[in-house]
């Protein structure tokens, strides 16, 4: 697939500032001020974060009712159920949430819908459940922003909600008691990208100064924050930066003991990094809403036995491993259906339908697709009466906006700029498709269609020493608004020692200015051929360091290289 290659502008004048007050390698400095970090105050803050960086959690709107709410339901022992959603940032959140509370009042339970009884957000029957059981107070996490109708139901029933969610909301809100959502518009709190675990987090914060507990009743909780925003995909910066920092630095020194059976159980020996905690830990997580039921998540991280522990990280491993063999073999179906259909090739958009698919791996399937076929995607199976399923956009293109305008022909969607969940009924699948390949066409830029690799800076092999990569490992967390920098080497030569490794990947030995570096490019075999002709390339890489035999050895890990011009 071709590829673009941007090299990102800075400011040089600011940059060359900031290298004398840093005293720090040049391409470094212009990376900082390319994201924002342009001053040593600025510097200092990112590359050591305090707790003190957390604003305020009265800041946000509707904070106090929701603390005042909760403090009289503790008060008058009232029952408080804690309800979120199937996924990492759901299930982290009510784990969070049902033990910070369940320390303070005994009468609190929590609930997570089944993903194919009851489906996403707020459900009746978890409503009904509430009515049941005696609960008067449904505290929402990552979920109920949109559930105006199910709220209005509980309110016949005499069940209070407080809604706590970071989705964009609509024009019409649920009626809550309170609505914590930094996305709302009339709501003042300077940070907008938390994710719905976050938004969590600070209800907890609010609570613990109002009852005058001490900071660790809910800085505790930080390693699951941080899962739950590696996880979410939610920009790393400000005070998720912070959060997430601290939450890594938890999982490493003292992790939640569900945590601990995960990084057992998935060999996770060395430092983990939150790259570790989004390709190995969040799946795990993940794996059980999708293939079973997400509540043992959620009863792995509230469990203090530590023998329990393993036995639902056990559960959580075997379910990632079904989920695996879903998800490769959806993927080579959806591949066929599309390869075997031009007129689906030849459209902006990429919708695919079929009823047998499982309905907890579509995400994901659709994420493989924008691999091969680079244009917004939608994969659907069945689901009850209803086709229902998951989308996912390309980068800077608003995928939410798009499913929005399709609205007249769905029972239900929600979701993001980049990702988005929708249902259906049967008879409307021709009618969406259309819709939503007429609104792409006519709002996504052609330049979105081709992706795009985002080079932070140029660099001569020379540059790349211990103390450069050192550095640059200290801008971890890496994520969104913050990724790992990617570099650009020019008019370098094969040495004659690059090969193809498993038939798949390829395994390079190049130089430049007599100083040779090795690498590995994954899945970059049919790039062999281009090194092959012994002329000069230009490569895109990240930096990494390669331990074999207690001896650490930085190697280049190859994103793409072309001739040089």
């Amino acid at each position: 697939m071709q590829k673009n290659w941007k090299i990102v502008e800075y400011d040089k004048a600011l940059a060359e500032t900031l290298q004398k007050e840093l005293k720090i390698n040049k391409t470094i400095c212009k990376i900082l001020v390319s994201r924002g970090i342009d001053n040593y105050t600025k510097a200092k803050d990112f590359f050591r974060p305090t707790l003190e960086q957390l604003h305020s959690p009265w800041l946000m709107k509707d904070m106090d009712k929701a603390t005042q709410r909760i403090i009289d339901a503790i008060n008058k022992k009232e029952k408080i159920l804690v309800y979120g959603d199937y996924d990492v940032d759901g299930t982290t959140s009510v784990a969070c949430m049902y033990s910070f509370l369940k320390a303070q009042h005994p009468f609190v339970d929590y609930y997570i819908p089944h993903r194919y009884k009851e489906g996403y957000g707020v459900s009746k029957a978890g409503i009904d459940f509430a009515a049941e059981n005696n609960f008067s107070l449904i505290i929402t996490l990552d979920c109920g922003i949109k559930s105006v109708d199910l709220i209005n139901y509980a309110a016949t029933l005499h069940l209070d909600f407080i809604v706590c969610d970071h989705h964009m909301p609509d024009k019409i809100l649920p009626n809550a008691i309170a609505i914590l959502n930094a996305k709302q518009k009339d709501c003042n709190y300077p940070f907008k990208e938390l994710c719905g675990c976050g938004v969590g987090f600070k209800l907890m914060q609010a609570i613990a100064e109002k009852l005058n507990l001490s900071k660790d009743s809910y800085l505790q909780f930080v390693d699951l924050v941080a899962i739950a925003i590696a996880a979410d995909i939610v920009p790393i910066t400000g005070e998720n930066r912070t959060l997430a920092y601290f939450g890594v630095k938890k999982v490493n020194e003292n992790p939640n003991i569900g945590i601990k059976a995960l990084i057992s159980l998935a060999a996770l020996e060395k430092s983990i990094s939150i790259n570790n905690l989004v390709f190995i830990v969040a799946p795990r997580i993940n794996a059980a809403g999708r293939m079973d039921d997400a509540k043992k998540a959620v009863q792995l991280f509230i469990e203090t036995n530590v023998a329990k522990a393993l036995e639902y990280a056990e559960m959580l491993h075997v379910d990632n491993k079904e989920r695996k063999e879903a998800d490769s073999s959806i993927t080579e179906q959806a591949l066929n259906l599309i390869k075997n259909n031009p007129t689906l090739i030849n459209k902006k958009t990429t919708v695919v339908y079929n009823e047998t698919w499982h309905k907890g791996v579509v995400g994901i399937v659709a994420s493989r697709l924008i691999e091969t076929y680079y244009k917004p995607t939608i994969v659907l199976t069945k689901s009850g009466n209803l086709i229902t399923g998951s989308a996912r956009s390309v980068v800077g293109y608003n995928l939410y906006d798009a499913i929005y305008s399709c609205k007249n022909y769905l029972t239900n969607y929600g979701g993001h700029f980049a990702a988005a969940g929708l249902s259906l009924l049967p008879e409307q699948l021709e009618n969406f498709t259309n819709a939503f390949e007429t609104v792409v066409s006519n709002t996504i830029s052609p330049d979105l269609l081709i992706p795009e690799i985002i080079i932070d800076a140029e660099l001569a092999f020379d540059e790349i020493t211990t103390t450069f990569y050192n550095i640059i490992m200290q801008m971890e967390p890496f994520g969104p608004n913050n990724m790992r920098p990617v570099f650009i080497s020019r008019n370098v030569i094969d040495t004659g020692f690059s090969k193809i490794v498993k038939e798949q990947h390829l395994k390079i030995s190049v130089k430049q200015n007599n100083i040779i570096l090795n690498g590995i490019g994954f899945n970059m075999a049919n790039k062999f051929s281009i090194l092959e002709q012994n002329n000069q390339v230009d490569i895109v890489y990240t930096i990494d360091q390669n331990e074999w035999n207690g001896e650490k050895i930085l190697q280049l890990k190859l994103i793409d290289l072309k001739p040089s011009k």
